[in-house]
């Protein structure tokens, strides 16, 4: 009897890895460019490309270089880690020969390293699928916007403490 192997290139397991990053990254972009309130035609200006290269990179077309990510973090004024946030790790299937990434710690966790979280879990998913439609809502977009247009930063400080209270417990950081 012999043992059959998986029919999977790969180079398409990279490729399929890259893209969803790529798609990741575009998503984000355009979540904080929406929340700033900016068209993809001011960003583009900023960035001395064309709004259609904006569409782009939000919709994962094209892949952001690091140093164009930069460029982007900075006229987005967030960390360059921002666009990475949310991110889920990748199932162990299909990435056999991982190499020395298989040590490193997944994004934003003070996890041991060697330990990567499953993401078999339907309702982690779920979670992560709420949080980001409720990110998307158009109320959202513009009570983040009403927020960052207040210009005392003490002030906003009080306003989401406000927000906070109001909140039912348990529901803030």
């Amino acid at each position: 009897m012999s043992k059959t192997e998986p029919l999977t290139d790969p180079a398409t397991t990279i490729s399929t890895h890259a893209e969803t990053i790529d798609a990741h990254v575009g998503k984000r972009i355009r979540l904080r460019r929406t929340l700033l309130g900016l068209s993809q035609e001011k960003l583009g200006e900023a960035l001395g490309v064309t709004f259609q290269q904006i569409q782009k990179y939000e919709r994962g077309a094209n892949r952001v270089g690091a140093s164009r990510l930069y460029d982007i973090a900075t006229a987005l004024d967030v960390p360059i880690s921002f666009f990475f946030d949310d991110m889920t790790p990748l199932p162990e299937a299909g990435m056999a020969n991982r190499g020395f990434a298989e040590a490193r710690k997944p994004f934003g966790t003070s996890l041991p390293t060697g330990f990567a979280p499953t993401v078999s879990d339907d309702a982690a998913m779920q979670a992560i699928t709420e949080e980001q439609d409720v990110l998307a809502r158009k109320e959202t977009l513009d009570l983040v916007r009403a927020y960052y247009q207040i210009p005392d930063k003490t002030l906003r400080q009080k306003v989401l403490d406000l927000i906070q209270s109001m909140a039912q417990p348990g529901t803030t950081k």
